[in-house]
């Protein structure tokens, strides 16, 4: 996603209690020069007036979809066209689930659907609303289109409640859709981080491998620097760009992975393991193409079990924080808390990779964090969205640990 200071934005508003925070995210995108216009929807009008967002904004506010006074009474084309980002703050579960959907029953919903800028939902509802698997596949669908999904944060609810779903403070929202640097949180931290697949060699032109992009990894690690840690990323085969201010080692073989990570994790505070390394390899790698044969239609290759990274790394006499990536097709949660136990570690981060929304290959993700006093959800988003949530979760847990 760009960034949009000294930018046209649209921001629109929704009917929930978060709308009394709608005035202050219009006031701090100003403060970073953007031109702002506001549009409310009707049951936006019951929590907070137009009166007080045309104040802030300085600007009239959109109300109807068919506006006389508008350009050919075409209001939702004028502003489609003028908008270079839209936000929606607070975004409310209905709003989300049309525009998953694409219905346009409002001027909000068909500017949305009409316009070619950049739009950007910062969700706000309660916490059974938000951890409903039908929000969850709505999100998933949004992030599926390239609209940027910004919180929410966790806490106290008007409804009394306590847990996920509270809209994102304006100040965040507006500091990540102008690009401002984030909190160096990690600036004393040395973090450890493998990703990608590796490469198990059959014989010279032939390998045992998986689908991993390594995109999750290289997007932790582009985090963790901008975080402000010092990142070595060890990467297996991948076709991507090294993250900015990280120090990268190139390996092929869970053992050359292995090899490098024992050489630098006595330098390490957190080492976060999301490669996708294979459990096994070929016991004999044929020196020479393996040619095939006519009078033979299969072949038998004898594999051996690869070296644990992981449990190796969590079982040194002074381990770093550790987390590891249990990527599932089943069972998710469940086989992530084996994991957890078996290997000693202090979190794992559980996804699923099975079907058609696996995480494989994909710009997006949903992980959640499961660690000895419970479960943390990050709903889906693009990977460094994700990224982003993970690390503050990480370090949280490895300041109190």
């Amino acid at each position: 996603m760009s960034h949009h200071k000294n930018k046209r934005v649209l921001v629109g508003v929704t009917g929930g209690i978060a709308a009394y925070k709608s005035p202050e995210l219009v006031r701090r995108l100003k403060d970073r020069g953007c031109d702002v216009r506001v549009v409310m929807s009707r049951a936006a009008e019951a929590f907070i007036t137009p009166l007080t967002m045309q104040a802030v904004s300085g600007h009239p506010v959109y109300q109807h979809l068919l506006d006389a006074e508008a350009e050919s009474g075409m209001g939702h084309i004028e502003l489609a066209r003028w908008a270079e980002l839209v936000v929606i703050a607070p975004a409310t579960a209905n709003f989300i689930a049309k525009l998953a959907h694409g219905q346009a029953d409002d001027l909000l919903s068909t500017l949305a659907l009409a316009t070619e800028a950049e739009v950007a939902v910062a969700p706000a509802m309660n916490q059974q609303m938000w951890q409903h698997p039908g929000t969850a596949t709505n999100l998933e669908q949004l992030v599926q289109r390239g609209i940027r999904v910004i919180g929410p944060g966790s806490g106290d609810q008007a409804c009394g409640e306590v847990g996920p779903g509270r809209m994102t403070e304006p100040e965040e929202i507006a500091a990540i859709l102008a690009g401002d640097a984030i909190e160096p949180l990690l600036s004393d931290c040395r973090v450890l981080i493998t990703a990608g697949p590796t490469w198990e060699a059959i014989d010279p032109v032939r390998g045992v491998t998986n689908h991993s992009s390594g995109k999750m990894g290289y997007a932790l690690a582009q985090a963790a620097s901008d975080y402000s840690a010092r990142v070595t990323l060890v990467s297996g085969p991948v076709h991507l760009d090294t993250p900015e201010g990280v120090s990268r080692i190139d390996v092929i073989s869970a053992a050359d992975m292995l090899e490098v990570v024992m050489r630098e994790v006595g330098k390490s505070d957190i080492f976060i393991a999301v490669a996708a390394v294979a459990d096994y390899r070929p016991a004999d790698v044929a020196k020479h193409k393996i040619k095939k044969s006519d009078d033979q239609d299969g072949m038998v290759i004898e594999m051996v079990k690869n070296p644990d990274i992981l449990a190796t790394v969590a079982a040194l006499e002074k381990p770093p924080f550790t987390v590891g990536f249990a990527a599932e097709t089943q069972n998710t949660i469940e086989n992530a808390r084996e994991k957890l136990k078996k290997k000693r570690v202090n979190v794992v981060a559980a996804n699923n990779v099975g079907g058609d929304d696996s995480a494989f290959g994909s710009d997006s993700n949903a992980v959640t964090l499961v660690h000895s006093e419970g479960e943390v959800n990050i709903p889906p988003n693009d990977k460094y969205a994700v990224a982003i949530r993970m690390l503050q979760e990480i370090n949280t847990l490895y300041r109190y640990q």
